[in-house]
Formats: C-alpha cells, sequence, structure tokens
C-alpha cells in the first residue's frame, strides 16, 4: 500500500523521503508535507498517524513527506543546518535577499536540497492540492485556487479561515505553490498548546477527507 519512491540526504546525513500510496485507482493527487520548520514536528505525528490506517480503500492517490527539514527538528530550530529558513528559500518572483535572520531565504533561492526535493515532486506529478501543516497560529491559511478547500478544512477542524497570514512571506512555498503554480495550497497552521494525541483526533478528519472524499 505504501512505497517509499523518492529519497534525499540532508547536509547532515539525514534523509527525506517521499512516501506514495499504491493503488490501481485513483481519483486526485494530495501532496501532505510535514515539518518544514524544524521546531513545528507535530506535522509529521499526524502524518505517521494516518499511515499506520487501513489505506486499502482511499480514493485519491496521496503523497506525504512526514519531515522535510530533519536537520533542523534534530537540534529543535525553525531553519535548516544550513541557517535558512526553507519557507522562504523558494523560487518565486517576489523571493528576496534579506538579512541574516530566522526567516533567512538564502543567498539565492531554491538553493537548499530540501527546497530543490519540493520543486521536484511538484515537477514530477499533478497535484491537485497540497497541505503544508505548520504550528502555532491555529488557522487554515490557504493561497491560490484553494478557498473551497480551506472552508472545507476550517468546518472539519473549527479552526478559522485565513487568507493572509499577517506578515510578508516572500519566497514561501505557498507562494510558489499556489499563487504561482496555481495548485490550491493549504497551509494548516496547528495550536501549539495541544497534545499530539488531541491533535490527532481533531484533525483526522481532514486527513480522511482527502483520501477518501476529496
Amino acid at each position: 500500500m505504501l512505497k517509499t519512491v523518492k529519497t534525499v540526504k540532508t547536509p547532515k546525513g539525514n534523509k527525506i523521503e517521499l512516501i506514495e500510496t499504491q493503488n490501481n485507482k485513483y481519483g486526485k493527487t494530495v501532496l501532505v508535507i510535514g515539518v518544514f520548520h524544524g521546531e513545528e514536528p507535530q506535522g509529521e505525528y499526524l502524518i505517521n498517524e494516518f499511515l499506520k490506517s487501513d489505506l486499502s480503500g482511499i480514493r485519491n492517490k496521496l503523497l506525504f513527506v512526514p519531515c522535510l527539514n530533519p536537520d533542523g527538528k534534530s537540534v529543535n530550530k525553525r531553519q535548516n543546518s544550513n541557517g535558512i529558513d526553507l519557507n522562504r528559500n523558494f523560487p518565486t518572483k517576489n523571493w528576496r535577499h534579506t538579512d541574516s535572520s530566522e526567516y533567512f531565504g538564502g543567498n539565492a533561492p531554491n538553493s537548499e536540497v530540501e527546497t530543490r526535493f519540493m520543486v521536484e515532486i511538484l515537477n514530477d506529478y499533478k497535484i491537485d492540492a497540497v497541505l503544508s501543516i505548520h504550528a502555532p497560529f491555529k488557522i487554515v491559511n490557504y493561497d491560490g485556487p484553494a478557498k473551497e478547500l480551506a472552508d472545507k478544512i476550517s468546518e472539519l477542524t473549527g479552526y478559522p479561515v485565513q487568507a493572509d497570514i499577517g506578515y510578508p512571506t516572500p519566497g514561501s512555498f505557498g507562494n510558489y505553490s499556489g499563487v504561482e503554480r496555481q495548485i490550491p495550497t493549504i497551509t494548516l497552521e496547528l495550536p501549539e498548546d495541544v497534545t499530539n494525541e488531541n491533535l490527532w483526533i481533531v484533525n483526522k478528519p481532514v486527513f480522511d477527507y482527502l483520501a477518501y472524499e476529496f
């Protein structure tokens, strides 16, 4: 049912995996990403919980990157091992060089192995929607033609929809995937003051919807 179809090693030698569900017939293709930022590990937990499920009857092809930033996760830091915020490193029209900070997008867009891994996935598959799991704002943020999907996820979780995160995000994945590539892209911001077990109870319906109904 599950197959690792693509891997890459980080600068510290950690492995990033793309896991694909293996069924004979599929409708849409949905990509789910965890741990863009190393201090936001909740997405990996939710993905791994879903991967324990019986997936034999799912309707859609699901692609999972459980942990995009294992180097950052290993030291509980937002950035990767090169000190770069992966969510500011994508080759967007609005990418810009900034002073070094926790939001530093690198000296050039698409410079990081993790970023290039994601760009290759978007090039390799015809993806119908993306769910990128973050923390801690407890909102459903969206980019591109994703308002209808955002409203549905809000209905399932009780988290409010918020189109604008409230501050500039040059070089963000949402901008690259949603705005520029026009793939409906959801940034699901989880609350940070909730246990992983409770997060799974609240968000399992989102995974089920993407697998069986979307």
